[in-house]
């Protein structure tokens, strides 16, 4: 998200994509991303519990995020239903370091930049944020009362 968002807010290229203050096992991570002077504050929960501890400090007016990741599994996907039982705190680094490593040595690091995301958008989606994509891509909440 970070990637992308830094080159949609300010226009230019980001050089560094690597955002150390989002990563980690920490079950509660805040961290501020400068957009070229403008500050975003993000927060991180990995866990359930841990997403009570966000959404009670935002309903008590405690913090003033303009972005929130909710990782249901602690560790998010690494450590998630679709990997094996018996995940250890060992095994997590060890896939988050693979994964980051991964991350590393591909040449397109940004969503955005994915040559099938931009074809998506050229020929039919139109425009990131614009009404087509956010009706289709976007969750929309109804009230079941």
């Amino acid at each position: 998200m970070c990637r992308t968002v830094y080159e949609v807010v300010t226009g230019k290229d980001l050089t560094n994509v690597d955002f150390e203050g989002v990563r980690g096992l920490t079950g509660v991570k805040e961290a501020e991303v400068d957009l070229e002077g403008k500050k975003v504050k993000v927060a991180i929960a990995n866990g359930l519990k841990n997403a009570r501890v966000i959404l009670d400090k935002i309903k008590a007016g405690e913090c003033d995020y303009q972005f929130v990741e909710i990782m249901c599994c602690p560790g998010g996907c690494i450590g998630g239903g679709g990997q094996p039982w018996g995940t250890t705190k060992a095994t997590k680094e060890a896939r988050m370091a693979g994964l980051y490593q991964a991350d590393r040595d591909l040449p397109i690091r940004q969503s955005h930049k994915n040559p099938a995301v931009k074809v998506l958008y050229d020929e039919f989606l139109g425009k990131p944020l614009g009404h087509k994509s956010h009706e289709l891509l976007h969750t929309h909440y109804r009230s079941k009362s």
